[in-house]
């Protein structure tokens, strides 16, 4: 089973993506635990508050069905280490290990070329290429494969990557 994720700035259209995916290829797909996670929080979320999605993430991904020729992920680690570093300036050791000792077989970086809408849990409307820059550094350093999805094909495009390339 090829384990392909989709990454990106905030409202990029990762979680659409992502569905129409799984719905394309009949094949399943996990949601981001993160939106859940802090949907329930009374207050502003920590370092710590990260390091919990992280390691709930990780679990929900050991429930992905392993009879399908994919598996499409809306979100992995590597944006928790982005969006900790960015947000807080560092990132726990934890989750920099668990990047380094899992495997996935492709990564669809969106592009932020989508209207930012607020949905009341978005942070960053200024700050999107800068992030998306940050992503793909991450990205090479990290030798990862992965394409940049933009255009208004973006699902298309998608859709073309991932059976060229996953």
């Amino acid at each position: 089973m090829k384990k392909v994720v989709v990454i990106g700035p905030e409202c990029t259209g990762k979680s659409t993506l992502t569905e129409a995916l799984a719905l394309h290829f009949n094949c399943p797909y996990l949601k981001e635990y993160a939106r859940e996670y802090i949907a329930q929080l009374s207050g502003p979320y920590s370092p710590k508050d990260i390091l919990e999605i992280a390691k709930r993430q990780i679990e929900i991904e050991k429930t992905i069905p392993t009879n399908s020729p994919y598996v499409f992920l809306d979100t992995d680690l590597i944006v928790c280490k982005v969006w900790s570093e960015f947000k807080y300036g560092i990132c726990d050791p934890w989750i920099l290990e668990q990047i380094q000792a899992r495997h996935y077989d492709y990564y669809l970086l969106c592009d932020v070329d989508l209207i930012w809408n607020n949905d009341g849990m978005r942070e960053h409307p200024n700050q999107r290429k800068e992030l998306l820059a940050i992503y793909e550094k991450e990205l090479k350093a990290l030798n990862k494969p992965y394409t940049l999805i933009s255009g208004k094909n973006r699902t298309q495009m998608a859709i073309d990557t991932v059976k060229r390339y996953a």
